[in-house]
């Protein structure tokens, strides 16, 4: 593997993400509009400090979130931030060529593809057959979850816990055991408030 120095620790890119997600609840975000110079600078190849696994809601766009101008994250979005090959191919690729040291599976409140799931596993709802391929991804984090609870407290909780289980099942993957054994990557959770803009971070153990 080619010799590679990350642009900062996964410690300093988590208070780096923190950082910018305080100045966007508080409306004072850096980055309106990026000169040519930065862009052409940034065509010669690009050392982002963080990947996102993020659902692609359109309420939901990491770089505003926290912040971050061109250059600074990858990004992988898809409904219900759920894995599959392709996403696991282009996290893959951002840990091995990349080499970005913080990792964040970002779901968020009232996440409709969750919500599909519960109707899913619950109510034996069901959805177009691609959809459906979708919500598979979903539904195992789901196990455990009280059915009988108020509608929005179940949906709360079950963003969080497929938030969790997709950390968790990134964790149990060898390429992310090796990194982490190696104090190389910090993988970890985190949940968009979409009413105030709060990103809430799921450190082990919360």
């Amino acid at each position: 593997m080619e010799t590679f120095s990350p642009p900062c620790t996964a410690a300093e890119a988590l208070t780096r993400l923190r950082e910018g997600n305080e100045r966007f609840v508080q409306g004072r975000a850096r980055f309106p509009t990026v000169q040519k110079e930065i862009l052409a600078e940034l065509a010669k190849g690009q050392q982002p400090f963080a990947t996102i696994l993020g659902c692609s809601d359109s309420r939901v766009p990491p770089e505003l979130v926290f912040d971050a101008s061109f250059g600074e994250l990858f990004v992988v979005r898809v409904a219900g931030n759920v894995l599959g090959p392709s996403v696991l191919g282009t996290l893959q690729y951002a840990g091995s060529h990349l080499q970005t040291p913080l990792f964040i599976v970002l779901g968020h409140e009232g996440c409709g593809a969750v919500e599909a799931a519960l109707a899913s596993r619950f109510h034996g709802a069901r959805q177009k057959n691609r959809i459906e391929v979708l919500l598979e991804n979903i539904v195992p984090a789901l196990d455990g979850l009280d059915d009988s609870q108020p509608p929005a407290m179940l949906l709360h909780q079950a963003v969080e816990a497929n938030v969790r289980y997709t950390v968790q099942t990134l964790r149990n993957t060898p390429e992310a055991r090796a990194r982490e054994r190696e104090a190389l990557m910090k993988l970890i959770g985190a949940v968009y408030e979409l009413e105030t803009g709060r990103v809430r971070f799921l450190e082990p153990g919360d």
